[in-house]
């Protein structure tokens, strides 16, 4: 009878762990093995490719049809790169009103604290094609100034390969719908053109982008709260923001503390020695 019931324990443990385990990959906790993908997504992924140096003799055109490299947009500012094409019906324009939105929270200027770069992975998409999609971001931007500061890039399948290889970013082309299949993400480079981080999906933080920001720009930006903050917070490259790290929030909190003390006995002392005078 205790052989019975062992038996029947254990069924009822293993149903329970199975039913955890779907609902965990319903939810998105677990995921099936990364080498099985639909033959459509083959190719689709996101490779961290952290401290590479993106090429900056790769030639585009930007939105008035100028011929351009990359690296005439390095040595100055930390840049936001944005990899979409320009017919995509559906997720490159949640891409790009979520990153318009975000940075339209941010203090931080496009064309001041640092620029953008939204580059067509298609090698049929024009200039013209950009020129509408610049147009119609800044419509919603509405800052002075950021048309210097945000460019749309158009380029041949050559400089294309070369980027997106340089960034990790495969993408792949569906010839049945006559679409790309690609994954949702932005990445930050620093002044100097190389991979910083990366941030996925079609939701940026924008206190997130804020630090982002300022450690791709070596601390050149921000202020003295930005920094403290930074200490006290971390990025994590495999989810794409920031964390508190709790030991530091102590010390921080630790410091903040005594400081009042110090400045309450202060402040006492000297209100007990008038008093003493009088």
């Amino acid at each position: 009878m205790r052989a019975v019931e062992k038996i029947g324990w254990l069924l009822i443990l293993l149903a329970f762990c199975v039913s955890a385990s779907a609902q965990r990959m319903s939810q998105g906790i677990m995921s099936p093995p990364a080498n099985v993908r639909p033959p459509g997504l083959k190719n689709v992924a996101i490779e961290q490719k952290l401290g590479e140096q993106v090429p900056s003799d790769l030639a585009f055109r930007d939105e008035t049809g100028k011929p351009v490299k990359l690296g005439d947009y390095f040595g100055k500012k930390p840049l936001i790169l944005n990899l979409v094409y320009f017919r995509c019906p559906m997720l490159c324009p949640e891409v790009l009103n979520s990153l318009e939105s975000s940075l339209r929270v941010l203090k931080f200027d496009v064309g001041k604290e640092f620029e953008v770069l939204t580059v067509s992975f298609d090698p049929g998409d024009t200039p013209e094609q950009a020129s509408e999609k610049k147009a119609e971001i800044l419509k919603r931007y509405k800052r002075a100034g950021a048309e210097q500061g945000w460019h749309f890039l158009t380029g041949q399948q050559s400089s294309i390969d070369e980027l997106t290889t340089a960034v990790g970013f495969g993408y792949q082309f569906n010839a049945q719908n006559q679409q790309f299949a690609h994954a949702a993400t932005i990445v930050v480079l620093t002044p100097e053109g190389k991979v910083s981080q990366y941030f996925y999906g079609v939701d940026y933080a924008p206190k997130d982008l804020r630090f982002s920001l300022i450690q791709s720009s070596g601390n050149k930006i921000g202020n003295v709260v930005d920094q403290v903050l930074l200490y006290c917070y971390h990025y994590d490259p495999a989810t794409g923001k920031y964390g508190a790290i709790i030991s530091r929030v102590l010390k921080i909190s630790g410091l903040a503390t005594m400081l009042v003390i110090g400045v309450l006995i202060t402040a006492l002392s000297r209100m007990g020695s008038k008093k003493a005078e009088v």
